[in-house]
């Protein structure tokens, strides 16, 4: 039987949608039992935990052959990186007490690097002290690339002004992925098994790397009308973030991350870990959010 948190979010959902529909057992993570009931009436068992709550999840993790795990993203985090030193330190006690022997965790691309990566520092902390929190344990970490999903975010400027915003240069491709690539890797990464060394990491790209400027022209050709991809100068990056909604904390954090990616620090390590590409097209997921 494989654990699978993350399930109302996107990673989540797909890998324990392969999973049933592979015939395997699954127990989902739900912090509302609500939730789970969709999950059950698909065959799953439904466990209610947080995280952040080493009883609960410790209890949802007993008897597993494995389990995906992740950071969720938490927006009423005042301190964002504070929050996910004490939420894996939940999660690493977790997965001690209930001896799952293998856990799938949901990483980041630039996730080898101490700092400049903005949110990803956070995961870089998870990769570093989760094996020592749980010894007994083995970790395959999936650093996936930056989510095609994200252009969500501004979705609206481009349907409403024909403008595609961008933290970084719009024109520099790089490695992308659809949520439902990582989903499906990681439940063929919990049936496989843990791998030694450096190939405990895997490295998830897309199906090709892509840049705004395209993702412009892909949507250009979804809605019928000219969208331009423009590059938000680098001094004004926080500011549209806290324009858009996202506390200080966070805004300064991927204000952070554009910068990594623009200088390229946040990149794969490769150095003998293990390099994946999806097969999800950047079109696909561009058409499924236009539709939604």
């Amino acid at each position: 039987m494989y654990v699978v948190a993350g399930v109302s979010g996107r990673t989540g959902k797909v890998a324990a949608e392969t999973l049933l529909q592979s015939g395997k057992k699954v127990r989902v993570v739900v912090r509302d039992a609500a939730k789970g009931e969709p999950w059950r009436q698909k065959g799953a068992e439904v466990a209610v935990a947080d995280v952040a709550d080493t009883a609960a999840l410790t209890r949802a993790l007993q008897g597993a052959a494995g389990a995906y795990l992740l950071l969720p993203p938490n927006f009423a985090a005042t301190d964002s990186l504070r929050d996910n030193v004490a939420r894996t330190r939940a999660i690493g006690a977790a997965i001690a007490a209930s001896g799952v022997p293998h856990v799938v965790f949901l990483s980041s691309i630039g996730a080898q690097h101490v700092d400049g990566t903005g949110p990803i520092r956070g995961v870089h902390h998870a990769e570093v002290t989760l094996p020592g929190a749980a010894p007994k344990a083995r970790f395959t970490w999936i650093r996936a690339a930056y989510f095609l999903e994200n252009v969500a975010g501004v979705l609206g400027a481009a349907k409403a002004e024909g403008i595609l915003p961008s933290m970084f240069d719009p024109a520099k491709r790089i490695p992308m992925v659809a949520t439902r690539d990582i989903g499906r890797v990681a439940a063929n990464a919990l049936v496989e098994g843990p791998r030694e060394g450096r190939a405990a990491i895997v490295e998830l790209a897309g199906a090709r790397e892509v840049s705004f400027e395209d993702l412009a022209a892909e949507l250009s050709a979804l809605l019928g009308k000219k969208v331009a991809a423009i590059h938000v100068p680098r001094a004004g990056v926080k500011g549209a973030l806290l324009q858009a909604g996202l506390p200080d904390d966070l805004a300064g954090l991927y204000d952070e991350m554009a910068a990594g990616i623009d200088s390229g620090l946040v990149a794969f390590e490769e150095n003998g870990a293990r390099f994946v590409r999806g097969t999800v097209e950047p079109a696909e997921v561009l058409r499924a959010l236009v539709a939604a």
